[in-house]
């Protein structure tokens, strides 16, 4: 992977100061539909010789949803978002441009998003209520049905590429702790130690919640049940996409959730909860409140009623996560693609980190619902 990263830095930093142009406003703050996106693109395009067509490629990136609201960002910090956005769109749509695997694109764009403390994986991972940070990831490959995950990892810098080794260099799907640590370091990865992913707002960010729960734990039961769920912001990252060959792939990657207890591990480690890829049907990552999006299986849910129902993505996508999930209690939301390169987006929360790139080739970023 770090050849081809090197080859595309050149295209990728003319892009981003291409996408970055005028990035006002208007430009930054470009927003999606409240509830979905589908972008109904036409399944193929001429390459320039008769009669000859070739798969479009589409790229579709998430980071994050939950209570995001326009008051909780300052401009720079808005503007910031966007740019680490655009940057992993720009990352992995380089690679499907130049004719790259779907999987080689979804994985080099979360990797930048593992690397930007702004997001919820790898370097910006939250912590645990004992001060730690545990992460997890899986890759998913929606021409063979391959996967490969990591869970409660702590001393991987990348944990999706350490996902897609489990995927193609061993027998398993998943592998969790200090066993997937030692396959990692047997597969010749550096493990990094703890300190690497320390960030000062992350830090404050679990003395708070440590304070809510306190307050909580103290307060009358009749006004609050005890140990309720605190947090409103879902911090995953992941990225879907379709290459020139038709072949889609989905990743995602998380720190998981702030104060998380027990070892806890929530949907995007799980094959068919928060990450699903099938050529048959679509690719899918998901974002929030991994508890339900495990019991409703959404991101294979998704997929099913496209193969099963014959529903069109976007109308799967909308009944999963606008409609069942609601009704379960469950908040977050999901980015998806077909293997024609329509694109849907729904969240029933207030906001979430999003991008894609069109037909027209222009990168698209939004963080809120209107």
């Amino acid at each position: 992977m770090t050849d081809k990263r090197a080859e595309t830095s050149v295209s990728r930093r003319r892009f981003l100061e291409s996408a970055a142009a005028g990035v006002g406003a208007a430009a930054l703050t470009a927003t999606l539909p409240a509830e979905s996106i589908a972008l109904e693109q036409q399944s193929t395009r001429s390459n320039g010789r008769r009669g000859s067509v070739e798969p479009r490629v589409g790229f579709v990136i998430h980071g994050g949803a939950g209570t995001i609201e326009k008051n909780d960002l300052t401009a720079e910090r808005e503007t910031a978002y966007h740019v680490g956005l655009r940057e992993a769109l720009a990352t992995g749509h380089d690679i499907l441009q130049k004719g790259g695997a779907s999987l080689d694109a979804v994985e080099a764009a979360i990797r930048i998003l593992e690397d930007n403390p702004l997001f919820n994986a790898g370097k910006g991972a939250v912590f645990t209520s004992a001060g730690t940070n545990e992460l997890d990831a899986s890759i998913m490959d929606g021409q063979t049905l391959k996967a490969g995950a990591v869970a409660s990892i702590k001393r991987i810098k990348n944990p999706i590429s350490l996902a897609r080794l489990v995927m193609e260099k061993s027998p398993h799907v998943m592998m969790a702790g200090d066993g997937a640590e030692a396959y990692a370091k047997q597969q010749g990865i550096e493990l990094v130690p703890p300190g690497y992913f320390y960030t000062e707002e992350r830090w404050k960010d679990l003395q708070r919640e440590r304070e809510k729960e306190q307050k909580q734990n103290n307060a009358p039961k009749d006004q609050g049940r005890l140990l309720a769920p605190v947090h409103t912001k879902y911090g995953t990252v992941g990225a879907v996409a379709v290459d020139k060959f038709g072949n889609l792939a989905a990743g995602t990657s998380t720190g998981g959730m702030t104060n998380k207890k027990f070892g806890r591990i929530g949907d995007s480690p799980i094959i068919g909860a928060g990450t699903y890829a099938n050529n048959r049907t679509c690719a899918v990552s998901a974002t929030g409140h991994g508890e339900y999006f495990i019991r409703s299986v959404v991101a294979y849910d998704i997929s099913a009623l496209m193969e099963y129902r014959g529903m069109s993505l976007k109308a799967a996508a909308q009944t999963v996560v606008m409609e069942k999930l609601v009704k379960l209690g469950g908040e977050g939301g999901i980015i998806a693609i077909d293997k024609n390169g329509n694109i849907a987006m729904p969240f029933n929360s207030s906001g979430m980190y999003r991008g894609y790139i069109g037909a027209d080739g222009k990168p698209v970023t939004a963080i809120y619902k209107d």
